[in-house]
């Protein structure tokens, strides 16, 4: 499992030169968890409310 939190200005998401999302000034936040990591993936959805999460 990988967490990575960032304070940006600005950050975007494009997907296929696509823009999916993008934020001015906040979190920017990585997460990347792999089959064997779901024992801990518990604990991050308790650090961010669900209306944070895509």
């Amino acid at each position: 499992m990988k967490l990575v939190i960032q304070r940006v200005n600005s950050a975007s998401v494009t997907i296929e030169n696509k823009l999916y999302s993008s934020i001015n000034k906040g979190l920017l936040v990585l997460f990347g968890v792999e089959k064997d990591d779901k024992e801990f993936v518990g604990w991050v959805w308790l650090l961010f409310p669900k209306s944070l999460i895509l």
